[in-house]
């Protein structure tokens, strides 16, 4: 059996969590077994029909208001022991900030092999391979497993999501939940998100970023201008957060978020190994940069060498033009 860890937040499947889903009824299939998902949060019920759509046989649903944020004392041990019960060959979640803490947990308490930041995977003799890069992405590797549980964090955006079918539907089980007194020790009362507008960057399909050529905070409301033109989320380099310019949530990086957006632009930003060990796997990258030995250029698919502060206005400009708003 495959097993899902499907994640939710403010009562909506998330994106990840759809192609955690989609990827994991495909594996099922290979593997000629079924798939089975489980969900935690309050008022979450609902949730149960969508995530069969993408093609659970079963969905295990913990609702109770302790578990209405992420807490991992307890969301480890519930889905562990869950694991343990029902010994799934495969275990998925997306690579998010929480499925980074979360599986690693999950794995010490079962004993279980974990690949993460996997961008593939293929089946050999009734097992799965991950297939995931290394070396802050200048090899791919496969990692295959010797635990009898092999899990997988997916790297966002690098798995598609299936087409939903509404009309299957999947066996529905509720679990109790009380937490432990260890547990009500640590309990998380409020979680703060800046509304921007904008997509959450490891989800984005595009992503503006900027670096030490932005030379001020200041200046990454052009890039935001830009962002919202594209429907796109705004990242910085480490260089760009260490300046204080950009909070630590928009980095990206191997010490910041790891992203895989269809469109990277990276503005200002000369391309540190560090860099690009979080964004190298983007179908497009856009380089703009006035140094034309940059080593962004080296992975970049379009590269423009000259000053941004000259070229992303004419690229506002001509967006507008083309979107009727000049």
């Amino acid at each position: 059996m495959v097993f899902v860890i499907a994640e939710q937040r403010d009562g909506e499947l998330r994106k990840p969590a759809k192609e955690a889903l989609s990827a994991g009824r495909k594996l099922a299939d290979e593997l000629g077994c079924g798939l089975e998902a489980v969900i935690l949060g309050e008022n979450i019920g609902g949730l149960a029909d969508e995530i069969a759509s993408y093609g659970a046989d079963k969905v295990y649903v913990v609702d109770n208001p302790f578990l209405k944020y992420y807490h991992p004392m307890a969301y480890a041990r519930v889905i562990g022991d869950l694991i343990k019960e029902k010994q799934p060959k495969v275990v998925l979640m997306g690579g998010t900030q929480t499925g980074r803490d979360l599986l690693p947990r999950i794995a010490a308490r079962v004993g279980a092999g974990i690949a993460p930041d996997c961008t593939g995977y293929r089946v050999e003799d009734g097992k799965v391979v991950a297939i995931r890069p290394a070396i802050s992405g200048k090899v791919i590797v496969e990692v295959g497993f010797k635990s009898d549980i092999a899990m997988l964090s997916l790297r966002p955006n690098a798995f598609g999501i299936a087409e939903p079918d509404t009309s299957r539907k999947a066996e529905v089980e509720q679990l109790s939940f009380e937490p432990t007194d260890a547990e009500k020790k640590q309990v998380l009362k409020e979680f703060n998100v800046k509304a921007t507008g904008r997509p959450e960057l490891t989800e984005a399909e595009i992503i503006v970023s900027g670096g030490r050529g932005m030379k001020g905070p200041e200046n990454f409301a052009m890039l935001e201008e830009l962002a919202d033109l594209l429907g796109a989320a705004v990242g910085a380099s480490r260089a760009a957060v260490d300046a204080g310019w950009r909070p630590q949530s928009d980095q990206v990086g191997q010490t910041g978020k790891t992203v895989s957006p269809k469109l990277y632009i990276a503005v200002g930003i000369s391309g540190a190994i560090q860099h690009l060990a979080g964004m190298s796997s983007s179908k497009f990258i856009v380089a703009i940069n006035k140094d034309p030995d940059a080593p962004i250029f080296n992975v970049a698919d379009f590269g423009i060498v000259g000053d941004l502060f000259k070229v992303v206005p004419v690229l506002i400009e001509r967006i507008k033009k083309e979107k009727g708003q000049a």
